[in-house]
């Protein structure tokens, strides 16, 4: 994905601001920010490696390490919620969600990935990790959390609603499958002033089923595995996958927020 004029005009005001353009101290950047990201994109949505940068990119080291400082500095979570918000606001909605949908999915782990962070899901017959995910009615990304595939969805959820209410307090209806069924709801309700409702399927119906609400967030697993940098998971630390997956729904909502990629525009002649 490279970036359009018009979706960059659009989304320059939403990037954090470095901290030597704010008088701040520290070494300007060597890259235009528009460079970096669509270099990160290209990662991030063709499945390549780091080396496998092509000329047309700055150096793949010099990629890599605006990616790590942008993971590990919080900074492409603070862009994508930024992001976040602009697009519900375009779809008229609030920009904080009142209600979520949470779920998870279990991804074949690659070579690289450790023992002490993979895990076999039984369920599922996959030695991997598993992507929980808590997204708002229009499958936007609230918050991921990337596990051992040992780790059952009540497990995750324990730690993750917790985590939910501080960023947004105006959640109180959640939507789960049946792997949430038991304590956790009754458990959700008196402390967190969570309403959790798990949603079904029925016996009686054999095949594919469209069920309520469910489907918003199995249609965003849907889109991160468009990414190929998604379709396994090649990454050593469970951050690193965090981020991809962040990098990767930053891509869908700039075509929704900025329009659809079209071809970048060619200068004009003096």
């Amino acid at each position: 994905m490279d970036l359009t004029d018009d979706q960059w005009q659009k989304i320059r005001p939403l990037l954090p601001v470095p901290g030597w353009l704010e008088g701040q101290g520290g070494r300007p950047e060597g890259y235009c920010h528009r460079v970096m990201l669509d270099a990160v994109f290209y990662v991030v949505d063709g499945g390549i490696k780091w080396r496998a940068m092509p000329a047309d990119f700055p150096p793949w080291d010099r990629v890599h390490a605006f990616f790590r400082r942008w993971r590990d500095t919080g900074l492409i979570a603070e862009f994508h919620d930024r992001l976040r918000g602009k697009v519900r606001e375009a779809a008229g909605r609030e920009p904080e969600p009142s209600a979520a949908v949470i779920d998870s999915q279990s991804v074949k782990a690659d070579a690289v990935v450790g023992a002490g962070s993979r895990g076999y899901d039984g369920g599922k017959k996959i030695n991997g990790r598993r992507q929980h995910l808590i997204c708002d009615t229009l499958g936007l990304l609230l918050m991921i959390h990337v596990t051992a595939g040992d780790v059952t969805d009540r497990q995750a959820a324990t730690d993750m609603l917790p985590a939910l209410r501080t960023p947004f307090p105006t959640v109180t209806k959640l939507w789960a499958d049946g792997g949430y069924t038991g304590v956790l709801i009754a458990w959700a309700l008196a402390a967190l002033h969570l309403v959790v409702t798990v949603v079904k399927r029925t016996d009686d119906v054999s095949g594919f089923r469209v069920l309520p609400r469910r489907w918003c967030v199995e249609r965003s697993f849907a889109w991160l595995l468009r990414s190929r940098r998604l379709a396994r998971d090649y990454e050593r630390r469970p951050g690193t996958s965090k981020a991809m997956i962040r990098w990767s729904m930053t891509m869908l909502m700039i075509r929704r927020f900025a329009g659809p990629e079209q071809a970048r525009t060619a200068p004009t002649a003096p």
